[in-house]
C-alpha cells in the first residue's frame, strides 16, 4: 500500500502503558533455550491481566495525562492489535458467540464509544507484527487526503498487543519471546500549535511477500501450563495457541526489514546515505542486528537502534512506538522504521512494512536543549 510522498500529518506524541507484571526468564526454568537471552536480548516480557480493548484506553489516558489534550478534537482512531485472532481460526476453533469479539474493527468502534469520541472515524485492524506501518498506511492514503484537519484537531493509532493470552508456553522455542504492551500515538497537521509535529510522515507502506513456506499457525493444545498472576503455575485443560517456525522468521525477518527500507527509500528518491537512524521492529537483538547487516548492503548506515528487549520482550506491532518513545529525544533527520511480521495462518507468505520520518526543525531544536 504506497503511501504519499509528501508529509502532511505526523507524529506529536507518543503514550506508552506496559504492565504491571513482569515475567522474569527465571519463570521458565530449564525450558528455556540455553542462548535464549544471547540472541534475543530478552530477560523478562510484561504479562497483561486486562483485554486489549482495556490497554488501549490506559495508552490513551496517559496520552491525555502527558499532552493535556482534548478528545473533542480527535477525527479518528486505528486500532491494532496483534493478538486477535485471526477471523478464519476464530471461526473454526471459537463458538459463534465469541467470533465478533476478536474482530478488531469491533474493537475499533468500542474505544470510540468509551473514550466518548463522536465525532470520530473508525478503523480496526492486525497486521501482526507489521500493523503501526499498516496503520500509518492507512492514514496516509486512505485518510488524509479526506480529512482536512484544524489546527488542534488529531488522529489517534492505539496499539494493543496481549500476546501471553494465546502463548503456548509448554513450547520453548517461543513461550518467551512476546511481551504484552500498548501504545497511542497522536498525528497531527504540520500547522498545530497545540500539539506540534516532530516528526514529519515521509512515506508509510506495509504489504504481502510471497515465502517458501508457512511459518505460522495456530492449534489448539491441551493441558497447557500458564504464568500464575500469584507466581508459579496453573494450568489449562485446553488453549487455542499461536505456533511459529522460530528458524525461519530469524532468516526471513531482517531480509524483510531490509527490503522494505530499500523500496520506501527508492520510492521516495532518497538513498540510503540520507537515513540518520533506524529504528526497527524489536524482534530480538539477533535479528535487528543481522537487519543492520542487511541495511548496509543496501548503502543504509544510520545509527541502528537495538537493545530495547531486555525487559519487555518481542512487544509486536508497539515495538516501534515504543523504540521512538525510548529514543524521542536523539533522534534527528531521517529516521527508517522496518517491520517485518508472520503472514496470515497457514499461508506461504510474509508481511513487511517501513515509515520513513523526518525529525522537525522544532523538534532538533528542542533535543539540542535537553542534550
Amino acid at each position: 500500500m504506497p503511501a504519499s510522498h509528501h508529509p502532511s500529518l505526523g507524529i506529536a506524541a507518543i503514550a506508552v502503558h506496559q504492565p504491571a507484571w513482569e515475567l522474569e526468564n527465571s519463570w521458565f526454568g530449564g525450558t528455556m533455550p540455553r542462548k535464549f537471552t544471547h540472541h534475543t536480548g530478552i530477560e523478562a516480557r510484561g504479562i497483561s491481566v486486562d483485554d486489549e480493548l482495556t490497554m488501549g484506553l490506559h495508552a490513551v489516558r496517559r496520552l491525555q495525562r502527558e499532552t493535556g489534550c482534548n478528545l473533542a478534537d480527535c477525527r479518528g482512531i486505528v486500532f491494532v492489535s496483534p493478538s486477535f485472532i485471526p477471523p478464519s481460526v476464530a471461526r473454526r476453533h471459537l463458538p459463534a458467540s465469541q467470533v465478533a469479539a476478536e474482530r478488531p474493527s469491533r474493537a475499533a468502534r468500542q474505544l470510540a464509544r468509551v473514550l466518548g469520541v463522536r465525532r470520530c472515524r473508525t478503523v480496526g485492524l492486525n497486521w501482526f507484527c507489521c500493523g503501526y506501518s499498516r496503520a500509518f498506511a492507512v492514514v496516509q492514503r486512505r485518510w488524509a487526503p479526506r480529512l482536512a484537519l484544524r489546527r488542534d484537531e488529531f488522529l489517534l493509532v492505539v496499539v494493543a498487543t496481549r500476546i501471553s493470552r494465546i502463548t503456548d508456553y509448554s513450547c520453548s522455542q517461543t513461550s518467551g519471546l512476546f511481551g504484552d504492551m500498548a501504545s497511542a500515538t497522536m498525528l497531527t497537521s504540520p500547522a498545530s500549535r497545540r500539539h506540534p509535529v516532530h516528526f514529519e510522515i515521509v512515506h508509510a507502506d506495509a504489504e504481502k511477500q510471497p515465502a517458501e513456506k508457512a511459518a505460522f499457525d495456530f492449534h489448539v493444545r491441551k493441558n497447557v501450563p500458564m504464568p500464575a498472576a500469584g507466581g508459579g503455575v496453573e494450568h489449562a485443560e485446553e488453549r487455542l495457541v499461536y505456533s511459529i517456525d522460530g528458524m525461519a522468521i530469524a532468516e526471513i525477518a531482517p531480509r524483510a526489514m531490509s527490503a522494505a527500507v530499500a523500496k520506501s527509500l527508492a520510492a521516495t528518491g532518497l538513498a540510503g546515505g540520507d537515513v540518520n537512524f533506524v529504528v526497527p521492529h524489536q524482534a530480538g537483538s539477533g535479528i535487528v542486528r543481522f537487519a543492520g547487516m542487511k541495511l548496509e548492503e543496501h548503502g543504509v548506515g544510520g545509527e541502528l537502534v537495538n537493545g530495547l528487549t531486555r525487559r519487555v520482550g518481542n512487544v509486536s506491532a508497539c515495538s516501534v512506538p515504543f523504540a521512538l518513545k525510548e529514543t524521542w529525544s536523539r533522534l534527528r533527520g531521517l529516521i527508517a522504521c522496518p517491520t517485518a511480521a508472520v503472514g496470515s495462518p497457514g499461508r506461504r507468505e510474509v508481511l513487511q512494512g517501513c515509515i520513513l520520518l523526518r525529525a522537525t526543525a522544532a523538534h532538533e531544536r528542542q533535543g539540542a536543549a535537553a542534550a
